[in-house]
């Protein structure tokens, strides 16, 4: 089930955006079979590796590397996240692997992009998102720069990237017949996240100072607020019905925050923003959480609770989208986006059974000769692990 019912891609294992990329290909009906390296610790639970077929390879000796060559002539595509010159060094870079089949895409991870100054050196999302401008502009006024987790450079511009990227290569090969490299770094996709504040700078609406921004917390219409109960309320009303709406129903006095519309003087001169926040973040304060969510039940004020992730599964708009799944007990994200003709299937634990491995590759058209090789190995490896213990 799912769009991409019938595409084979080899996932060499990694962190982060790479199972991400997974994930999302998988969840949408590709075949993934996720190459691991021997004594790899995986959690069966981890939504980012559900769906996959595991199979261990010690990609440091040729014979192996070989076995996952003959693999690569049956597959649509491979990703890998190394650095560099890695994937090239160990015998399955780009044109290794494209020599053995012309048709293949290849995907490569990484967050400074294959080539320029930086591109051999480690890093993380919260250094790619700093090259990009995007941390910069996330945070309060007077306050350091805040990471937002690692949701930027890791997963938004860095794994659905690469699965957009791949997917866009696999539509291209269905005109030319060939395949082709994705370059898929995380600073690029990072600085493309920002493409809407790069339009603003180019209006006057800079990021240039931490925590200025309206869409940064700046704004009083746009920030969040705690309640009575220490809990919190999102608050988001940018346009002027919807501020009017918010003025309304949170009891304000119109002639202060500037009647039914922010573009009113009181309402959007960012000179008034921090003296109208200290009077929101009173007036929230006056009730619990639960008691603003009746308040602004149904209404277009753009306000809603601030959620835990347990209390996000549980809420009724959630649970009526079936937001969340329950995979083998764990409460997993759903796939997503949906389909009206070909829908995802329900989400399945990761394996790596070695007869649910040999049915996937006889399914590619792997050749009795390669799956031997490969149950061979599984042999070896199980000598050595029984001499180690």
């Amino acid at each position: 089930m799912g769009p991409l019912k019938g595409f084979r891609v080899i996932e060499m294992a990694g962190i982060g955006p790479g199972p991400f990329c997974g994930m999302l290909l998988s969840d949408l009906g590709a075949q993934v079979l996720r190459v691991e390296r021997h004594g790899a610790s995986a959690d069966a639970h981890d939504p980012l590796q559900r769906n996959r077929l595991r199979l261990a390879l010690d990609l440091k000796d040729p014979q192996q590397v070989g076995v996952l060559l003959d693999i690569v002539e049956h597959a649509d595509a491979l990703f890998e996240g190394y650095r560099p010159g890695v994937a090239e060094r160990l015998g399955f870079g780009p044109d290794d692997c494209l020599q053995r089949n012309a048709k293949l895409v290849y995907g490569r991870m990484t967050g400074w992009g294959q080539d320029g100054p930086l591109a051999s050196t480690a890093g993380h999302d919260i250094n790619y998102i700093a090259l990009s401008g995007a941390l910069h502009a996330i945070g309060r006024s007077g306050e350091r720069p805040v990471p937002p987790l690692n949701l930027v450079g890791d997963f938004g511009g860095g794994g659905m990237l690469l699965a957009f990227g791949m997917v866009c290569a696999l539509l291209e090969r269905e005109r030319s017949g060939q395949g082709q490299v994705v370059d898929a770094a995380m600073v690029d996709g990072s600085i493309a996240l920002m493409a809407m504040f790069l339009g603003m700078q180019a209006r006057g609406l800079s990021c240039n100072q931490v925590g200025s921004h309206f869409l940064s917390g700046a704004a009083h219409y746009y920030d969040t607020y705690q309640t009575k109960d220490g809990k919190f309320m999102a608050v988001g009303a940018l346009e002027p019905q919807f501020y009017g709406e918010l003025i309304a129903k949170a009891g304000l006095d119109p002639n202060v925050f500037g009647g039914s519309s922010f573009m009113s003087p009181a309402g959007h001169d960012p000179r008034r923003w921090a003296e109208l926040k200290p009077l929101l973040a009173e007036q929230f304060m006056t009730r619990t959480r639960d008691e603003w969510c009746a308040v602004f039940a149904g209404s277009d004020a753009c306000v809603a609770p601030v959620l835990t992730l347990e209390e996000a599964a549980q809420h009724p708009h959630n649970r009526a989208r079936h937001a969340f799944v329950t995979v083998a007990g764990v409460t997993q994200n759903a796939p997503a986006p949906r389909f009206s003709r070909t829908p995802a299937a329900h989400p399945e634990l990761a394996t790596a059974d070695s007869t649910a491995v040999d049915a996937l590759l006889s399914q590619w058209g792997c050749n009795r000769e390669q799956l031997v090789n490969i149950a061979a190995l599984s042999a070896q490896r199980a000598v050595a692990a029984d001499s180690a213990s």
